[in-house]
């Protein structure tokens, strides 16, 4: 499936080195969007304006670089699995889930990676707050949390200074892949979604309320 040209919104009002756009890609297949970012990443130079693409994946499961053998699904055997260069073990990404890639300069920003990583959390447990839902972050398990079950993952590549990887939300999806792993490697731990909390918007809503949590926490 071809990646989707993306339709970017900004705020040229913003400085150079806080603006970002962002980027509606719909539902793009997973390995060429990691590709596309490593790509990206790699040709930056110090004007290039940060991104955030804002996606759906057809299931796959993703290894990051902590992911051992023992990570690997114990069922559906269908779902492809993927080994790539992002911090963390194994998820899953799948149609109702919406994925924020950050395709962001941290120099320019002066950003480390643990702030960011809070930064995405305050992201989603804001939103989840816009509903009325109570979310929480956890230092030793980076994501965001309601009650016990974990309702987003986040995970980050570093390379020049520059970061991609993102996070993902569960939203309206089909839960029972997560079944066959430990996700992100912590056994016996229970996912959510917003659809199970009572919360009806569509994925297209959603999408565009986290795009704007994001991108105000960064410029």
């Amino acid at each position: 499936m071809p990646t989707a040209s993306p339709i970017l919104k900004s705020n040229a009002a913003h400085k150079p080195e806080r603006h970002v756009e962002i980027g509606f890609r719909g539902l793009v297949e997973y390995e060429p969007t990691w590709r596309a970012m490593q790509s990206f990443t790699a040709a930056r130079t110090p004007a290039t304006v940060d991104q955030i693409w804002v996606l759906q994946h057809p299931p796959v499961y993703s290894l990051g670089l902590a992911a051992r053998p023992a990570h690997l699904p114990r069922s559906h055997h269908d779902i492809p699995v993927i080994r790539v260069d992002r911090g963390g073990q194994i998820t899953y990404h799948g149609p109702g889930q919406v994925v924020a890639y950050l395709l962001l300069d941290l120099k320019r920003r002066g950003l480390t990676v643990r702030p960011l990583v809070r930064l995405m959390e305050s992201a989603v447990i804001d939103l989840l707050a816009d509903y009325g839902v109570r979310a929480a972050n956890r230092v030793e398990a980076p994501g965001v949390y309601v009650g016990s079950k974990k309702i987003a993952a986040v995970g980050l590549r570093i390379a020049r200074g520059c970061c991609y990887h993102g996070l993902a939300l569960n939203v309206d999806m089909d839960l029972s892949p997560f079944s066959a792993i430990d996700p992100c490697g912590y056994p016996g731990l229970s996912v959510t979604q917003l659809r199970d909390l009572g919360i009806l918007d569509t994925l297209d809503c959603v999408s565009h309320k986290l795009a704007d949590h994001l991108q105000e926490a960064l410029e």
